[in-house]
């Protein structure tokens, strides 16, 4: 129960940050098309890249699912690091790519829009209304519900597998941003303990100057 109160707690604070992606899920694969196709047919081998990036490569701080899960510091991860952040890509595709995302934004305060909110949710509704409809279909057994079924489990898997690329290009391009490869001096590498976590009350003065909130 308190570790659940400590995630909420984490996820309410996130909206209080100022900070802005320097692209937003609509803006992904127009600021950067080759990366986001690779996003999508290579999605857990990207999720890989992507956190050992975050981590600044160093994988002394790795953590399961970075350590917003219960699973997290339990998984033996001090000892083979890059065998499990691979597990956990591959197996927990979903949780990695959140998880990456949760860890940027923590270390630098930065919010996600409401368009963003938006596009996450609908993935999310639409991924539930195709696990309802596929057990509707599996309990009454009517053909042409079952063919609805499998069309919208088509659709849902779509925009699932669309918007993970999109988020991961998101972050590659934060993380651009972040070593000065967007222009401007890269950012100093912050100590192991100002990478923010879920045990942290409160997120490290580190990163981007805040900035104003954002109305889309």
């Amino acid at each position: 129960m308190a570790a659940s109160q400590e995630y909420m707690d984490k996820a309410l604070l996130r909206r209080s940050y100022r900070n802005v992606w320097h692209t937003d899920l609509t803006n992904a694969i127009q600021a950067d098309f080759p990366y986001c196709c690779l996003s999508l047919w290579c999605g857990p081998c990207v999720s890989y890249m992507l956190r050992r990036r975050a981590l600044y490569h160093d994988m002394s701080r790795y953590v399961c699912c970075a350590g917003y899960m219960p699973c997290s510091g339990r998984c033996g991860e001090s000892k083979c690091p890059e065998l499990c952040l691979a597990t956990e890509a591959f197996l927990c595709f979903g949780s990695s790519v959140a998880s990456t995302r949760f860890l940027l934004q923590d270390e630098f305060n930065i919010q996600t829009t409401q368009c963003d909110n938006c596009i996450i949710s609908s993935m999310f509704c639409l991924q539930q209304l195709a696990c309802i409809c596929s057990l509707v279909a599996c309990i009454v057994g009517n053909q042409e519900l079952s063919e609805a079924s499998q069309a919208i489990s088509c659709v849902s898997d779509t925009v699932y597998w669309t918007v993970c690329s999109c988020m991961q290009t998101q972050h590659k391009v934060e993380m651009d941003k972040r070593d000065g490869k967007l222009g401007g001096a890269a950012m100093t590498v912050p100590p192991m303990q100002q990478m923010s976590r879920i045990d942290q009350p409160m997120p490290p003065q580190v990163g981007y100057a805040p900035q104003p909130a954002s109305n889309r």
